[in-house]
């Protein structure tokens, strides 16, 4: 089907990728309310496409677009390589393209890259966005960026609205996989159980239950489980935490890493004189038939 500016939001409504029929993105294990729209980017197909979280707490399909992406494709591992990173990213802020070059259209949104699986690995760089394309017309082909996303500036202006810093995630992937609902149920609860207990044992004060939470190959800060061992022990010994509350938890498939999980949440820790709130990643691997650890974590 050709879209014509007119019939763009028809367009964008109506499409439906093969395979979608009532399956959903594995990629997509949890949505908080806070959460409205997920965006997964895909680059074989080089397609960008939008989900909806429903009241039902169902995933509506609202549609994709063309893009462009890196000009060396994807895979982004070192500044300059002109490739576009796999991964989840969150979007941190909306910039004014107006004073920028053309080339970045009517808007910008930037994206969180390196994020903590990405220095894990060593990666670099940064400036990463979803942004438009020339106003003054053109056509980007499909590798035509520094390794950021380009959308049609019509696209970007019918979901600019759907972008919010620090809450909206974009997903980049080589391709969406698609499961049926079930599917991700099971997984689920694997992983609601796992941050149950790093809540609870935090709660309790249980350093043994807590830490062994935490993968042999942790990494954080540039420190090693060991080092971060002896640095949690001595920040945690000092406080004395009387309740902890875990809400708004959001799930998501690593698209680059199969079996490794970010969840999402916001943090309440209740102390004596006061209560500290931060939003927290945990990233999580399966290392066995039912087995989750922590291989990252980061805050925001």
């Amino acid at each position: 089907m050709r879209c014509t500016f007119r019939l763009l939001f028809l367009c964008w409504l109506a499409s439906a990728p093969v395979g979608a029929d009532d399956n959903v993105p594995a990629t997509i294990i949890r949505l908080p309310s806070t959460v409205k729209t997920v965006f997964i980017a895909d680059t074989v197909s080089v397609k960008f496409h939008r989900f909806e979280n429903m009241e039902n707490n169902e995933i509506a399909y609202r549609g994709d677009s063309t893009m462009s992406i890196g000009e060396n494709g994807d895979g982004k591992q070192r500044n300059g390589d002109r490739k576009t990173p796999l991964g989840i990213y969150f979007v941190t802020e909306q910039l004014d393209t107006s004073r920028l070059h053309e080339k970045y259209g009517r808007t910008a949104f930037v994206l969180d890259y390196p994020n903590s699986i990405d220095r894990r690995h060593g990666r670099t760089g940064d400036g990463i966005w979803v942004h438009g394309v020339d106003r003054r017309g053109g056509k980007r082909p499909t590798r035509g960026t520094d390794g950021c996303i380009a959308l049609p500036n019509e696209t970007l202006e019918m979901i600019e609205d759907r972008f919010f810093p620090n809450v909206t995630p974009v997903v980049i992937a080589r391709e969406v996989r698609w499961v049926e609902p079930g599917q991700i149920d099971e997984l689920r609860s694997e992983l609601d159980a796992a941050i149950a207990r790093w809540g609870n044992s935090l709660q309790r004060g249980d350093m043994h239950t807590f830490l062994s939470l935490y993968d042999t190959d942790f990494r954080h800060w540039g420190m090693n489980k060991t080092e971060w061992i002896a640095f949690r022990a001595k920040t945690l010994g000092s406080r004395s935490i009387e309740k902890v509350t875990i809400s708004d938890v959001l799930l998501l498939g690593d698209p680059a890493e199969d079996g490794t999980y970010l969840s999402r949440f916001r943090l309440s820790m209740e102390e004596a004189s006061n209560t500290v709130e931060l939003t927290k990643r945990l990233y999580w691997r399966r290392t066995g038939p039912g087995v989750l650890t922590i291989i990252a974590e980061d805050s925001g």
